[in-house]
């Protein structure tokens, strides 16, 4: 399960434009974290500081992504937890899309 979240996070990450800044995806016991400082996100498992950490569980972000939660809902609801830059976990829509 955790290596599908990873390449499924990597691929998207890698269609879309630089995020800008770091994010890190802490998603039960698998970090994901995105660099996208650079001209590209590069996507990697380290555990590294970030300047926005997301964290949920896998089936959560199964229902974001099929669109059976609304983000919104889930952060208000407690089902994620955001730390950090609000701006960046803005771009994570482009990130799940």
């Amino acid at each position: 399960m955790s290596n599908e979240v990873f390449t499924q996070l990597r691929n998207k990450a890698n269609e879309a434009e630089a995020i800008g800044g770091t994010l890190k995806f802490v998603i039960d016991d698998l970090t994901v974290f995105v660099d996208g400082t650079g001209n590209n996100n590069v996507v990697s498992q380290e555990d590294n500081e970030a300047d926005c950490t997301i964290t949920t569980s896998a089936s959560t972000l199964m229902e974001l992504q099929s669109g059976d939660l609304n983000p919104m809902m889930a952060v208000m609801g407690g089902k994620v937890k955001i730390a950090g830059d609000m701006g960046l976990a803005m771009k994570v829509q482009s990130l799940m899309s």
